[in-house]
């Protein structure tokens, strides 16, 4: 299987796809956050190359395709935005201050649980651009001397969890504005969560939408200032 995964130039993606796929019909079903189709395909592609001894490198050689269509997709993210326009004028005094309330608060808390745990300066930097983009995170975290890779798992982690309880802490915390739901949504757990943002509605994925980008441009300019703190 090896082998063939490294003669095929798309296997992986795919695999990727295919896996994602039986997520999707298993959210749809099962009616469950649980099963976020991400996660899914995660954990369904993990255990496919444990099973089949196949090493990262080798899939990736054919999974990494899917990572170009990173940018365009998160591009694309403007069109629900342009399309809530003047939903986005009356209200951008308080989207200015949720944007900014969150990406602080994210960096706030890692601060915190890095001094809590007894987490040293690498790991704290790491961890720092949690809640934005892995686009924009991969290159904070390269920047400040973080481990990438774990960088980018801990993005996705994020973002899935974000996905999985957004619904569940805005009924909790009785969050029923649009747009404090998008702007929440989106500075938490940037592209993965806005997927969720979209389902509850138009001005909400619009405004999540707005976040990611927002939240990225934001987090690159405090990172530096706050990896001082550690």
């Amino acid at each position: 299987m090896a082998e063939f995964f490294q003669n095929s130039v798309f296997f992986g993606s795919l695999v990727s796809l295919a896996f994602y796929g039986v997520g999707v019909l298993l959210k749809q079903k099962l009616k469950l956050a649980i099963f976020n189709p991400l996660l899914v395909a995660i954990l369904l592609t993990m255990a496919f190359l444990l099973v089949f001894d196949i090493d990262y490198e080798t899939y990736h050689a054919g999974a990494k395709y899917l990572s170009f269509l990173l940018t365009p997709a998160t591009v694309a993210l403007a069109i629900p935005l342009y399309e809530q326009f003047q939903k986005l004028k009356e209200n951008a005094a308080a989207v200015a201050v949720g944007i900014i309330t969150g990406v602080v608060t994210s960096m706030v808390s890692v601060l915190i649980l890095c001094r809590l745990f007894g987490l040293g300066h690498v790991e704290y930097v790491t961890l720092l651009p949690k809640s934005i983009t892995t686009a924009i995170g991969m290159g904070v975290s390269e920047e400040l001397g973080g481990y990438v890779a774990i960088t980018v798992a801990v993005i996705i982690v994020t973002g899935i969890i974000g996905n999985i309880i957004a619904q569940g802490v805005c009924r909790i915390f009785r969050i029923t504005h649009p747009v404090a739901k998008g702007i929440g949504i989106g500075s938490a757990s940037h592209a993965i969560g806005t997927t969720k943002a979209m389902e509850l509605g138009e001005v909400e994925g619009a405004m999540s939408g707005l976040s990611i980008a927002l939240s990225g441009i934001l987090t690159v300019l405090l990172a530096g200032v706050f990896a001082k703190f550690m």
